[in-house]
């Protein structure tokens, strides 16, 4: 037997797809803006190449910003090193490594970044 609690209405013919959280339609979500915010605050620029093919790249996690905030820093960031780059689950990737160009960019944004892992 199914919860009431578990189950729920994910598409509706009239509004499209739906919030299961909030039962409203995407497009009118509340949820995504009252997100927690990921992060400890304690910024940290690290350079990985595990998993990558032997590529390197430069990830800087801990920031407790938003997903626009967060989306808007990467570019910034992105563009300062002249290379392509990503934000996944709260993490910004930068191809290549640019460690110290990164660091010095977010001490020019206001953070307090930290060099992590040798």
């Amino acid at each position: 037997m199914k919860s009431s609690s578990n189950g729920g209405l994910v598409y509706s013919t009239e509004s499209g797809r739906m919030c299961p959280a909030c039962r409203q339609a995407v497009g009118a979500c509340q949820c995504k803006a009252q997100a927690v915010v990921k992060g400890d605050g304690v910024v940290r620029v690290s350079r990985q190449s595990k998993g990558r093919g032997g590529k390197t790249v430069t990830l800087v996690k801990g920031l407790a910003l938003d997903a626009a905030a967060l989306a808007a820093l990467g570019k910034t960031l992105r563009s300062a090193c002249g290379s392509g780059g990503t934000v996944k689950d709260g993490v910004i990737e930068i191809q290549g490594d640019h460690c110290d160009r990164v660091i010095d960019t977010l001490k020019q944004q206001g953070h307090d970044p930290k060099r992590a892992g040798g």
